[in-house]
């Protein structure tokens, strides 16, 4: 006997563009996003016995995006990603649980003429600020913020060594070496039980990706890393520091290589080692290494 043991659906993909007009000094501030939402629910027969009675459909999923986004914030998306997730199970008593995935796009405010321009932007990267949200009826919001596709690198100041040796070993030991990577870091907030206590943190959602960002780019930079390990351990430590209603940190680094080329063959150049100038980047195979570091009080997320 067969059954639906998990199910959930909606609109992703929903591209929303939102701008702030302020009339008083003419500046305008613009966001641009890409959403998400997936509804879970007594929504079991849409799939067991073809009865549509039970879904919202999509196209109306995304038609509530663009309207709650005309009534109400988008920033910071933890608040905009909670008033969306809050709607559904509070509109239709048959869905239980909203999953709300947000994607914000850089748009950084171009200067001209030595002077912060009122309506002109560039993009900024390839860089996003991520959230998901998952409320649940009568259990709250759970909220993970992060950063991604922040693509740092360093040309010296990391090593790798004293690592295992065996049969399968090829690798050298270095102590100067390129350290290069695509930031994915993530933070888990504490649970919130309501909209209302969503709201009464809105400013701090902004310093914690502020505070994010900055220990993830200093330390990247200061730190005389002895692996990708150790560096994103210290990040994810200062994190958790720095945001005492952060209860879990994760990062997802891929060390992305660049290789040595040994231009001995012509005419004795020397380009390894300290004398090593040109390098070739590698596209793959690379390290991947990830870490969820949590406050001791948290359960293991092992």
């Amino acid at each position: 006997m067969a059954c639906v043991s998990a199910a959930r659906y909606g609109k992703d993909n929903v591209r929303l563009y939102k701008v702030h007009r302020d009339e008083k000094t003419g500046v305008q501030t613009v966001n641009e996003t890409t959403v998400c939402v997936l509804l879970e629910g007594e929504i079991e027969t849409s799939y067991t016995k073809a009865d549509n009675s039970v879904i919202v459909a999509t196209d109306s999923i995304k038609n509530t995006v663009y309207l709650l986004a005309k009534q109400n914030p988008v920033t910071p998306p933890e608040l905009f990603g909670s008033i969306l997730g809050a709607h559904f199970p509070a509109r239709y008593a048959h869905i239980h649980a909203t999953h709300v995935k947000i994607i914000t796009h850089r748009w950084t405010r171009m200067t001209v003429d030595g002077k912060p321009h009122p309506h002109s932007f560039y993009r900024d990267g390839t860089e996003t600020r991520n959230v998901e949200v998952t409320f649940r009826r009568n259990v709250g919001f759970a909220i993970k913020s992060g950063i991604q596709g922040l693509t740092v690198l360093k040309s010296t100041g990391s090593a790798f060594h004293s690592f295992v040796r065996d049969e399968y070993t090829t690798l050298g030991e270095t102590w100067d070496r390129i350290l290069s990577t695509d930031v994915d870091a993530s933070w888990d907030w504490k649970l919130l039980k309501t909209l209302e206590d969503v709201k009464a943190i809105i400013p701090k959602f902004d310093a914690a990706w502020e505070s994010a960002r900055e220990i993830t780019m200093s330390t990247f930079a200061t730190d005389y890393s002895a692996s990708v390990q150790a560096t994103m351990y210290l990040m994810s430590e200062q994190i958790l520091a720095a945001v005492p209603l952060v209860e879990h940190v994760t990062y997802s680094l891929p060390n992305k290589h660049y290789f040595e080329i040994d231009m001995q063959w012509h005419k004795g150049l020397k380009n390894t080692g300290k004398d090593a100038e040109v390098y070739a980047p590698q596209s793959g195979p690379n390290g991947l290494i990830k870490c969820t570091v949590s406050r001791q009080s948290s359960k293991p997320k092992l």
